[in-house]
């Protein structure tokens, strides 16, 4: 019997993940389907019954979603439990486990261009709720330091201390970090500043920016934001957000069906979607 697998958003039709995840069963011969699901925030509840009630195998969780989720699960992952986001959900025997795939998935990736994490410095700009999931990662993985930029300071301290693991860090503002900038290794862009169709923006003044130090932006619409373009030319390496997409769905994946897939063949048919090389 065909195994049902989603995402639930609003927005959804944009979604890339039913592309990514039903070539990845048809590449291991799963016999399955991954559907989007456009699901208001007031039929939420709703939507999570209904997906019990067709037997769904699992499903990923996206805006706005992620935090409501998370009473009308069974279970919740520790970690997914500290961010206080959900983006994956197991049904395991009828039961709901919500995981979150998002900072792990990133720090996969960015470990794919940075061997070590340990001694790295890292600036991390935005403390919203992409910001979360990425801080607890990192911190986790246990990185030298980690400051966050962000315009109400506020907000990154409370980050900070919401933080379960022991990290330096502190709470910046926009002009500290770039008066600063050239003592950190790795740069993190977490906010939408510099999506499509706002892709002149700019998060911060690059100036300072370190020669050997590498930019990352989670955006992937443009592929190359004016951040990650002014950083190139400055000498920095640099990582858009498409690869935080391919292995956040990647360990997604796996949690499904116990196989780790093939990042560069899911990579190759986002960038194609998307008109990228």
């Amino acid at each position: 019997m065909k195994k049902l697998f989603g995402v639930i958003g609003d927005p959804i039709a944009h979604s890339m993940s039913p592309l990514m995840h039903n070539d990845l069963f048809q590449r291991y011969n799963i016999d399955a389907h991954y559907f989007p699901f456009h699901v208001k925030k007031e039929d939420l509840s709703q939507a999570i019954n209904g997906l019990k009630v067709l037997g769904i195998s699992g499903f990923n969780v996206t805006v706005p979603h992620k935090v409501a989720i998370i009473p009308l699960l069974n279970e919740i992952d520790p970690l997914a439990k500290a961010i206080g986001a959900v983006n994956t959900v197991v049904n395991v025997d009828g039961k709901l486990i919500g995981y979150n795939t998002d900072g792990s998935g990133y720090v996969k990736a960015l470990t794919e261009q940075v061997s070590s994490l340990k001694d790295k410095n890292v600036l991390m700009i935005g403390a919203g709720g992409a910001a979360r999931g990425l801080f607890f990662s990192l911190s986790k993985e246990g990185v030298k330091r980690l400051d966050i930029a962000n315009r109400t300071i506020e907000k990154a301290q409370e980050l900070i201390l919401d933080c379960p693991y022991a990290i330096e860090a502190n709470a910046l503002s926009k002009q500290e970090a770039e008066s600063t900038l050239g003592e950190y290794d790795i740069i993190i862009q977490t906010t939408s500043i510099g999506m499509a169709p706002n892709v002149e923006e700019m998060p911060i003044c690059l100036e300072k920016l370190k020669e050997d130090a590498f930019v990352s932006d989670i955006i992937y619409n443009p592929l190359e934001t004016s951040l990650l373009r002014g950083a190139k030319q400055r000498g920095a390496a640099i990582q858009n957000g498409l690869d935080m997409f391919v292995f956040q769905g990647a360990l997604a994946f796996e949690l499904w069906t116990g196989i780790f897939p093939d990042t560069d063949r899911m990579r190759s048919i986002v960038q194609k979607q998307l008109g990228g090389k």
